[in-house]
């Protein structure tokens, strides 16, 4: 076999050029990525039920910051109708959230994903 045919030089052979570009654009993601999930931790979305009676406020890491209750909502007599407007304020919020945490990776890891990729399958 010929010397400097290109096999076995670390990677410089063929393809070996295009495999460290892509590991390299991989890593600058990845890295975009943490970034982002970062950034996302100090948004928040507040979602409303009842009106306005419950207010739940929601971080783009999915965390739920604050519940606001007003006290027209808190009758001792019917607990069962606060504690509905509750849970559909927390889902509505951490809804808006994922919502929000989609869009912003979306955007910004935009640039370097391939044409129809969809970052909801990885959890993101």
């Amino acid at each position: 076999m010929a010397q400097g045919s290109g096999q076995g030089t670390g990677g410089q052979g063929p393809g070996g050029a295009n495999m460290s570009e892509m590991f390299g654009k991989m890593m600058e993601m990845q890295n975009r990525m943490s970034d982002m999930q970062e950034e996302l931790a100090e948004k928040s979305v507040t979602a409303e039920a009842g009106g306005g009676m419950v207010k739940v406020t929601a971080n783009g890491a999915q965390k739920i910051t604050a519940i606001e209750i007003e006290p027209d909502a808190v009758d001792p007599d019917d607990k069962e109708l606060l504690e509905d407007l509750v849970i559909a304020g927390v889902n509505k919020a951490l809804e808006e959230a994922s919502e929000m945490a989609q869009r912003e990776m979306q955007s910004a890891a935009g640039s370097m994903l391939p044409p129809g990729m969809d970052l909801s399958n990885l959890g993101l």
